[in-house]
């Protein structure tokens, strides 16, 4: 049976200046074309910047999301992720997600974000690892490194390594949504 996506409302998570462009369009773009209304959210209002000049609009800021509200929440990477996302409102959403089953997931170092939230607890994961520094982050915080691993879903969460992996981030973003609409 296939998985009906047409009434599926996620956020997508970007730092409000440095964001991983390919790792936002790429998925942003699957989705929308899997007719998931997506809502991009931000630590600021306006617009975001991303690493390469370019920018989009914010839709909602991080303080004013009701997660309940969504069918999802993921944390696109870049470099102002670690200045931008690496909060306590961001690990409150991702406590609330875990707490209400919606799916989340993050690409490249916001899944560091994931770790620190103690979202990845008992999961498996991968991410970005430039610094040789996410093993110990994400064994330090209960989950297990899939070190080589473009991708990873385990259960309800989904999470990539980089740009480079930004068009299997979407399907996973899909598989996700669709195991929970499945009841898997």
């Amino acid at each position: 049976m296939p998985c009906n996506l047409k009434n599926k409302k996620v956020l997508l998570v970007v730092a409000s200046v440095d964001y991983q462009p390919i790792e936002y369009g790429t998925p942003k773009k699957m989705l929308e074309n899997a007719g998931i209304t997506v809502i991009t959210a931000s630590d600021k209002p306006g617009a975001a910047l991303a690493k390469d000049g370019s920018s989009t609009g914010v839709d909602i800021t991080l303080n004013d999301i009701n997660i309940t509200n969504y069918d999802g929440i993921f944390f696109i990477g870049g470099p102002g992720a670690e200045s931008h996302l690496d909060t306590s409102v961001s690990y409150h959403l991702l406590s609330e997600a875990r707490k209400h089953n919606i799916p989340y997931g993050a690409i490249c170092w916001s899944v560091r974000i994931l770790a620190k939230a103690w979202a990845l607890q008992g999961k498996k994961a991968t991410g970005w690892d430039g610094d040789e520094a996410l093993r110990t982050i994400l064994e330090g915080h209960g989950a297990t490194y899939e070190e080589g691993k473009m991708v990873v879903t385990d259960g309800e969460t989904a999470t990539a390594i980089g740009p480079e992996a930004a068009e299997k981030f979407g399907q996973a973003i899909i598989r996700v949504l669709c195991k929970e609409e499945l009841g898997e």
